[in-house]
């Protein structure tokens, strides 16, 4: 039996594209050319293993002075970069919540950055245990935050459904034994819901 349902945050409860708004500030051949040149995702791994937020963002730029400005964006336009909310989604939790179910996160997020974000999306403090890789110091796919999870909420294995975009994380879970659903829209994570007794149709819609 299912005791809990998991979400990841970032394409799954909001949309996550920082090349999307990085295209409306440049043209695509330079912000192709930057995102070549300078490890922007590695930076944010960085802030989502706890590291803080806007010193290590301009300490990135001050290292790139060719596209400092460019890099100073992803803190002082970060909301920008994670937008907008992905309303199916955020139904699907209420729902779960409203029948009774567990709902918890499992994201890699900065500790700042997630405080940012839940000005702007109330929901994302809603979850029954939040599990933000940025205070617990470890992030996907990395095992050791899915034990982190388990040890915290006494659930493992098939107790335990979780949804992410990213397939690396999902075959972690998988290894671990939790049933998994591979995010690619909404309507598939809803129809997996049902499938699994969660949710009827209409509470899914």
């Amino acid at each position: 039996m299912v005791e809990a349902v998991i979400f990841d945050i970032g394409n799954v409860l909001i949309e996550w594209q920082p090349e999307r708004h990085y295209d409306t500030l440049m043209p695509q051949a330079d912000r192709e050319a930057m995102f070549a040149e300078v490890d922007l995702h590695g930076m944010n791994e960085l802030i989502d293993r706890g590291a803080p937020f806007r010193d290590t963002v301009y300490a990135w730029a001050e290292r790139h002075p060719r596209w400092s400005a460019q890099i100073r964006a992803w803190h002082d336009d970060w909301i920008k970069l994670a937008t907008p909310a992905i309303p199916h989604s955020v139904r699907l939790m209420r729902a779960l919540q409203a029948r009774g179910m567990p709902v918890f996160s499992l994201t890699n997020f900065g500790i700042e950055s997630f405080d940012y974000a839940t000005q702007f999306y109330p929901f994302l403090k809603d979850f029954d245990r939040p599990f933000i890789s940025g205070h617990m110091g470890v992030t996907k796919p990395g095992p050791q935050i899915y034990e982190m999870l388990e040890q915290a909420t006494g659930l493992s294995g098939a107790q335990l459904i979780f949804t992410d975009d990213r397939a690396d994380n999902i075959a972690t879970a998988h290894l671990r034994g939790w049933k998994t659903h591979l995010f690619e829209g909404p309507e598939g994570w809803a129809a997996r819901l049902v499938a699994e007794g969660l949710l009827t149709e209409a509470e899914a819609q």
